[in-house]
C-alpha cells in the first residue's frame, strides 16, 4: 500500500453520520482517527454498522443491551452516547429503566443507580 493510500482520508463524511445515528455521539478521538489512521478508521466504520444493522436484534434492542453494559461498566461517556442514541431510535425511559434492572441483576446496585441517574440526565435534556 502506498503513503498516500495510508496517509488519505477515508472520505467517510456519510459514514460519519452513520455513525452518529448508530451510538448518538462520535466521540473526538474516532473522528481524528480519519486523518491519523484512515485504515482502522474504515474498519472500525464497517464493523459498526454491521454490528448496528437490524438483524434477529432490532437497533432498538442491541441499544438497550449496550446501555446495560455501560452501566454495568460505570462508563459515563458510553452510557451518555447509547442513550442518546437510544432516544434517537424510539427508546423510551421505561424500557432503560426495565434494562437497568437486568443489568442490575448481573453487575450489582452500582450500575443500576448509575444508570438511573444518567438516564433521568439525558432524557430530560
Amino acid at each position: 500500500m502506498s503513503n498516500e493510500e495510508k496517509k488519505g482520508t477515508c472520505g467517510c463524511q456519510g459514514q460519519m453520520k452513520q455513525l452518529e445515528h448508530n451510538i448518538g455521539h462520535v466521540p473526538v478521538f474516532f473522528k481524528e482517527l480519519a486523518d491519523t489512521d484512515p485504515l482502522m478508521h474504515e474498519a472500525v466504520l464497517k464493523l459498526d454498522n454491521y454490528i448496528w444493522s437490524d438483524g434477529s436484534l432490532t437497533r432498538k434492542q442491541k441499544k438497550l443491551i449496550a446501555i446495560g453494559i455501560a452501566a454495568a461498566m460505570r462508563d459515563d461517556h458510553a452510557l451518555r452516547a447509547q442513550l442518546n442514541g437510544a432516544r434517537m431510535v424510539g427508546v423510551t425511559l421505561d424500557e432503560v429503566e426495565e434494562a437497568l434492572r437486568v443489568s442490575y441483576m448481573l453487575a450489582g446496585m452500582p450500575s443500576y443507580v448509575h444508570g438511573k441517574y444518567v438516564a433521568k440526565s439525558v432524557f430530560n435534556e
